[in-house]
């Protein structure tokens, strides 16, 4: 296991849940001790952001910051958030995300989340990044924004994928477009493994998004980068292969769709 090298592709490891320094770089050694040598930082809001960007500062070549405004963050004052991403243009990040569209708890602001999507987008497209996506009950109106921009050419990943076969098939239709495998997969009764395994190995990214969504036999404890190897395992248990070939695919998409 020591000898395979994988790549986080989500994870939160400036999350209030490590609130140190101390805490943090505990958490970075514990991966690299796994055989995870690169972590992404998914980018919430601005009052998470300054610690992003010193863990990152603090693990070059190890931690690499993403830039968005995550749906659950945008409200009637979306717009100030968004432009305050212009401070950190040029500052390293490998992505745009994590952005997208969350209708599980509230629909108060889909039109707010939905104008905020659009104008993330065209800002990928402006500063040429990928995008990482989040999406929960919001389905249709996610592909209905993205038709408003397929002129953009967008590329990136549906993170914490757990839809279907179809949702895949569909986003694949846009593009350079994969999805990111994570603690779901490893669940008792989760329909994921299906779904995968009809998923070339070559559009699967791994990732945790830690300190949430904890794989089996973990499930209900705080998650960890540390811990993609228990789901790389049940990739390769899925897709009928071996652990270190998903590593080896796994963290080859990783470098080449966010340039890592």
């Amino acid at each position: 296991m020591q000898s395979m090298t994988f790549v986080d592709t989500h994870t939160h490891c400036t999350d209030e849940a490590f609130p140190t320094h101390e805490e943090q770089d505990a958490f970075v050694r514990r991966a690299l001790d796994a055989g995870v040598s690169k972590m992404l930082l998914a980018d919430v809001d601005s009052r998470e952001r300054g610690a992003m960007y010193d863990a990152a500062a603090r693990h070059p070549g190890t931690l690499f910051p993403m830039l968005g405004l995550y749906p659950g963050s945008v409200d009637k004052g979306w717009l100030d958030e968004f432009d305050a991403l212009q401070a950190w243009k040029g500052k390293g990040a490998v992505a745009i995300g994590e952005i997208g569209l969350d209708y599980h708890y509230s629909t108060e602001f889909k039109e707010e989340q939905k104008e905020a999507l659009r104008a993330q987008f065209e800002l990928a497209a402006q500063w040429d990044l990928p995008v990482n996506i989040h999406l929960r009950d919001a389905t249709d109106d996610f592909f209905r924004v993205l038709d408003d921009c397929r002129h953009l050419h967008l590329r990136g990943n549906l993170h914490a994928f757990s839809g279907s076969i179809e949702t895949f098939r569909r986003i694949r239709s846009y593009g350079d477009w994969s999805v990111g495998i994570g603690g779901v997969i490893t669940f008792k009764k989760a329909s994921l493994p299906q779904t995968v395994a009809q998923i070339p190995l070559e559009c699967i990214l791994l990732e945790t998004d830690a300190p949430y969504m904890a794989p089996t036999p973990l499930r209900g404890t705080r998650n960890e980068s540390a811990n993609i190897p228990l789901i790389a395992a049940k990739v390769a248990e899925v897709k009928g292969v071996d652990v270190e070939t998903v590593a080896e695919v796994t963290t080859r998409n990783a470098k080449r769709l966010f340039a890592i």
